[in-house]
């Protein structure tokens, strides 16, 4: 079965233009913190829905072309090294660092969790490409 990736593209672009635009404005002299704390806190929030979307694909494709027994009920740890195994990823541990961002980013409460939140997803883009093509080359 074929699997619907616009969603996943969408998000993925929606991250990276937020990226972009945060790390152009964050030069820029005349732009105040308060600005640059919304564009970050616009960053983390294009993260959490594109980390979301991620997991979900790379459990469905795994569902749909190895079998859904595979995956129903594993801790996300479990998901990934299926995803790795399957070649759809080809580092667990950050994706864990990822699952681990997604998670504290619920409960960000000061400026010091925000700003690791962010740093850790200007990391994730690349890696959620990466899934993006691994997916759409092998979505038969």
């Amino acid at each position: 079965m074929k699997l619907e990736l616009s969603s996943l593209r969408n998000a993925i672009r929606s991250l990276e233009k937020a990226l972009l635009i945060t790390a152009d404005k964050i030069v820029q002299e005349d732009v105040s913190t308060d600005e640059i704390d919304l564009m970050k806190a616009g960053v983390i929030q294009n993260f959490e829905f594109s980390y979301e979307l991620c997991w979900k694909s790379m459990k469905r494709w795994i569902e749909y072309n190895v079998g859904a027994e595979i995956v129903d009920g594993v801790t996300r740890k479990e998901l990934f090294r299926r995803g790795l195994e399957n070649k759809l990823i080809s580092d667990i541990d950050i994706w864990m660092e990822f699952h681990r961002a997604r998670n504290i980013s619920s409960h960000i409460y000061d400026d010091k969790t925000a700003e690791e939140v962010y740093e850790i997803a200007t990391k994730f883009l690349d890696y959620a490409k990466k899934l993006l093509d691994s997916l759409e080359s092998r979505n038969d």
